[in-house]
């Protein structure tokens, strides 16, 4: 066994680098990734778990307790395997290094040489018993899945029974069965997919031209609700079906007989895509992106205002004034077509297209509706009404019943709406086509179990596509699930999937991909165990552990219960009676459990107190305590966390402290793509942070809270220098240095100063944050900046330094654009239904956007006032900070006058006069007055407190900012001008500029403007 002595090689070094490359590289893996298995959200990649596994499980030959039969072993191993082997102990360390790196690719994952290699290493580091790994939070499965891969015992428990049910099959199930389970799910899918067809097959019929549907295309509908007019209006978000190709295809639209009737084009020509207009009256007509026009940039939320097409009345969804949410909560979320007796549409949801594939012809088609294809959702509706009335064995109803989480549970927005249900996400004819496919998963599933199980997977799969919450990708050309985010928003327009056509959605797809997991499982992987429970009350005996490795709840970004509620009520359906899907410690709760679930919503309540921050930290306290209960004194853990904001990163790591954990190392791997949703205009962290850590001694010391001070800023600069050389930027740099200040800090009983007073965690962390920030600013800046708030000769102002901190913060670890915002996950759901969409209609504001809090932190230790910036650099809306574009700042620096007066003057003016006339309602000599951007207001106005003052005159940012001005209204002499008097001046202004050029996210505006402006200093 490892040494209690023995470092292990996690806590020593990490090849941080090349296991994130092959960690964001693992999303876009080709099939059989045990992902695949079934959704989970947040789940951790592959490569980055058993890269750390690997740390965690070896020793570091540099240390003196180092085994040398280890040694001698691994030596003997890595040869195996591309790579050279030196003579000593470092030649040794970085060789294992280098096996962890390469091994992190999930082409070698089932590798048979680095299989043998891997489980060769863990085998001579523990020669007496290969260690337990335990994960209390283990949810998808990925860390005791490459715990097994590894050759060792893995305990995996959840209180989540959707958790459960994957790790079982995960874990058990498929290392048990093998090639036995492939075969047997092959045939049984097969013979399901047959039974489907012909249940189905009268619910989606093929053209008259043996064309068949693949995907229907509807929009909610609402009523305009002006006098003489209600008009039916269709609501979606772009007009796009197909946009690559000769084959592009969008809607047109017109009014007739004050209704709204879509119109299509299909094929255009080379040329371009088909012209979009809205033709009412005689003719007319109005360029318009859609049938809806949206106020602000999104139409979900609470801002659904919608534009009527005939008579332009605009119907409101605003909290104060929300029509568009009631008409559609009077119609359970207005997904389902509403028919009179007859079997005529009266109103709803409305088809807008079908989407169908011929087979004489190549690729997507699309056609307009017609009057059978709502003959046959009225057949659907009233065979519904039969199969609903009939109650299932359990007592069950066929459809969920189940109710939606309130209203204002994280990540949710459709019960506004009038969704109350979980069976209102769903269609008529989609509750129709999920109820017979359940009916026939059932009986097939009962006499082959376990592959019972993972057809009710391949059943989940089809649920999340076949509801009313999907989108079309007209790039891709296919239906987009809506669990994209950790989210259920409302989606306007969206696609109903044809379960038993060839196309993503279908059966075929759900069953096939879990059959790609099976047979791709690693071979010689050992079987885990899987249990439900409670992390705050492990099942496991006192120091039974070898790892303690988790990736525990991320604070508020993550309702895991409310979401897999959705797969929950229609699993318990598939499986009635099955064990796993229960509430065992409610049982009368008929979903999964909520009370004892670590995550901050105030929504929820237990024992009468809401689940808020110290409801979270207790709870993560307590778990951290029993994972110090179970690990054996010679154990190591490792803590995964990748939460966005400061109080989410306090509130773990407040747990892990009082849970008596020291943590002895930090890596962050990138585990996120760029191209993802969210990185394309964000600055969102690209990192998980793993903090490796041990059980604190019951007889540690106490710390002097002096000592810690002088060993912080040492401990930091080191840390950032290592991560910067991996390519980790900021972000992810700023919370990847909380590990390693932590290990000063969580080493102590508790930290003192010298007045015996005790340091909180709190305290200490706004002392990192400092750290943080003046090493950073060292670094952009210069020196000086580090002694800026004592007043320091040669520092600049405070607006350069918070934009220099703003800018350095936003920096990208994965290289793929600097952003717009670092928000809460949940909090997206509100954008979720244009943000993706090209042609939505766009008025976000310039600039770049941090949370609040990360920019107060920055900015109180270091003493920048950031009240004294509001609207003259920043602006601060709805907790998100926004750093104001350099062009937004025009009226301010130069006035109603405008840049081309200014530069008029600045033109006849002396180099030496130039800087003076650059306000020109100012008087020679005076202060320039700073001008707010303030809304609703008729015209520029005075920052209001006076006691600010001494902040309004023309800084070192104005100067640069107007010299970029200059640049972009193409006044040649003008800027010589200013730039001659900058350079009089003295030095800070280009080294202002000079920093800023390297901060600007390439791409960028402002970067283009500076650089072009740098160009035309004189030499």
């Amino acid at each position: 066994m490892i040494p209690k002595e023995c470092k292990r090689l996690a806590e020593v070094d990490f090849p941080i680098a090349v296991v994130s490359k092959h960690a964001a590289r693992e999303k876009w893996s080709a099939g059989g990734h045990p992902s695949t298995l079934h959704l989970w959200w947040a789940r951790r990649p592959l490569a980055a778990c058993r890269a750390i596994l690997l740390g965690l499980l070896l020793p570091d030959p540099g240390d003196e307790h180092c085994p040398k039969v280890f040694k001698a072993r691994a030596r003997e191993l890595l040869p195996r395997v591309p790579g050279e082997v030196g003579a000593t102990d470092a030649d040794l360390r970085r060789a294992l290094l280098r096996f962890i790196g390469d091994f992190a690719n999930w082409d070698l994952a089932s590798n048979a040489q680095y299989l043998e290699v891997s489980r060769g290493l863990v085998q001579a580091a523990h020669q007496e018993e290969l260690p337990l790994i335990v994960d209390p939070f283990a949810g998808g499965g990925s860390i005791p899945l490459e715990a097994l891969r590894l050759g060792c015992e893995a305990f995996a428990s959840d209180l989540n029974p959707v958790a459960c049910l994957i790790l079982k099959a995960l874990l058990e199930d498929i290392p048990r069965h093998g090639p036995k389970l492939a075969e047997k799910l092959r045939r049984v899918g097969a013979e399901v997919k047959r039974a489907a067809e012909k249940e189905l097959a009268e619910f989606y019929p093929s053209d008259p031209d043996g064309a068949r549907p693949i995907a229907y295309l509807w929009a909610r509908t609402v009523r305009c609700e002006a006098p003489n007019c209600g008009a039916e209006i269709p609501i979606y978000r772009t007009p796009w079906l197909a946009k690559k190709g000769v084959s592009r295809a969008r809607y047109f639209m017109e009014a007739e007989d004050g209704r709204c009737v879509a119109l299509l084009v299909e094929n255009a020509p080379r040329g371009g895509p088909v012209a979009f207009r809205i033709t009412r009256g005689h003719g007319s007509e109005d360029p318009r992106p859609g049938f809806i026009r949206l106020s602000g940039t999104k139409a979900s939320g609470n801002n659904a205002n919608v534009m009527c097409p005939c008579c332009e009345t605009l119907l409101p969804g605003n909290k104060k004034n929300p029509r568009t949410p009631s008409q559609l909560a009077s119609q359970h979320g207005g997904a389902d077509v509403v028919f009179d007796e007859e079997g005529t549409r009266v109103g709803g949801a409305r088809l807008l297209a079908v989407v169908t594939v011929n087979p004489g012809r190549q690729g997507r088609h699309y056609r307009l509706p017609t009057a059978q294809d709502y003959e046959t959702v009225w057949k659907a509706t009233k065979r519904l009404q039969e199969l609903a009335a009939k109650p299932l064995l359990n007592g069950l109803s066929p459809v969920p019943d189940e109710s939606l989480p309130p209203i204002g549970t994280l990540g949710f927005r459709v019960q506004r709406y009038g969704m109350l249900k979980w069976g209102d996400l769903f269609t008529a004819r989609q509750k129709l086509a999920l109820v017979e496919l359940l009916s026939l998963v059932s009986q097939v599933g009962k006499s082959h179990t376990p592959v019972e199980l993972l057809l009710a997977s391949a059943f989940s799969r089809v649920a999340m596509s076949d509801m009313s919450c999907t989108r079309w990708n007209a790039v891709a050309e296919k239906m987009q699930h809506t669990f994209g985010r950790q989210a259920l928003p409302i989606v306007w327009d969206f696609a109903e999937v044809v379960p038993i056509a060839n196309a993503p959605g279908n059966w075929d797809s759900g069953y096939e991909l879990i059959l790609d997991v099976v047979e791709k499982r690693p071979q010689g992987s050992t079987i885990g165990q899987v249990q439900p429970a409670d992390a705050c009350d492990c099942p496991l005996v006192r120091e039974s552990a070898g790892v303690w490795f988790t990736d525990p709840p991320y604070y508020d970004a993550v309702p895991y219960a409310d979401l897999s509620d959705f797969f929950f009520v229609w699993l318990k359906r598939a499986l009635p009676d099955h064990p796993l899907l229960r509430d065992p410690f409610d049982p009368q709760n008929l979903l999964t459990p909520k009370t004892q679930e670590i995550v901050q919503d105030e929504v929820k309540q237990v024992k009468g107190r809401p689940k808020d921050r110290v409801f979270f930290e207790e709870r993560m306290a307590k778990a951290f305590a029993e994972g110090r209960r179970v690990l054996r004194d010679d154990g190591v853990g490792c803590v995964v966390f990748a939460h966005k904001t400061t109080e989410g990163w306090e509130a773990l790591l407040s747990g892990m402290i009082r849970g008596g954990w020291t943590i002895t190392g930090s890596w962050p791997i990138a585990t996120e793509m760029g191209s993802r949703l969210r990185a394309r205009e964000s600055a969102a962290l690209a990192t998980s942070v793993h903090l490796v850590c041990r059980p604190r001694p019951d007889d540690a010391p106490v710390g002097d809270w002096g000592e810690v001070l002088r060993e912080l800023p040492q401990r930091v600069g080191d840390w950032m220098e290592r991560l910067q050389a991996e390519g980790v930027r900021g972000a992810d740099l700023v919370f990847a240095c909380i590990g390693p200040a932590l290990e000063i800090f969580s080493r102590y009983a508790k930290v003192e100063t010298a007045e015996g007073q005790e340091v909180t965690l709190p305290e200490y962390l706004e002392k990192v944050w400092e750290v943080v920030g003046r090493t950073a600013l060292e670094q952009v800046l210069g020196s000086g900046e580090a002694r800026a708030r004592n007043g320091a000769a040669g520092a600049l102002e405070e607006d350069a330094r918070l934009t220099a901190l703003f800018l350095w913060t936003l920096q990208s670890t994965n290289g793929q654009g600097n952003g717009s915002t670092v928000e809460n996950e949940a909090e997206e759901a509100d954008d979720l239904d244009e943000a993706e969409e090209e042609d939505a209609p766009r008025s976000k504001p310039k600039g770049f956007s941090l949370v609040f809090d990360v920019v107060r932190r920055f900015a109180q230790p270091l003493g920048i006032h950031l009240p004294a910036w509001e609207d003259r650099i920043i602006e601060t809306k709805k907790g998100v900070v926004r750093l104001m574009a350099v062009t937004e700042r025009a009226q301010q620096l130069f006035g109603d006058a405008g840049a081309q007066a200014v530069a008029d003057q600045l033109e006849h003016s002396t180099a030496g006069t130039a800087q003076l006339t650059l306000f020109p309602d100012r008087p020679t000599g005076a202060v320039p007055r700073v001008r707010g951007r303030g809304r609703r207001r008729s015209g520029p106005v005075d920052v209001a407190d006076e006691s600010l003052s001494t902040q309004r005159g023309a800084t070192t940012l104005d100067r640069v900012h107007a010299a970029m001005l200059l640049q972009s209204s193409g006044r040649t002499n003008a800027l010589r001008a200013l730039l001659a008097a900058e350079q009089a001046r003295g030095p800070d202004f280009l080294r202002l500029a000079n920093a800023l050029s390297a901060l600007y996210p390439r791409g960028s505006e402002e970067k283009r403007l500076l650089d072009a402006m740098l160009l035309a200093v004189p030499r």
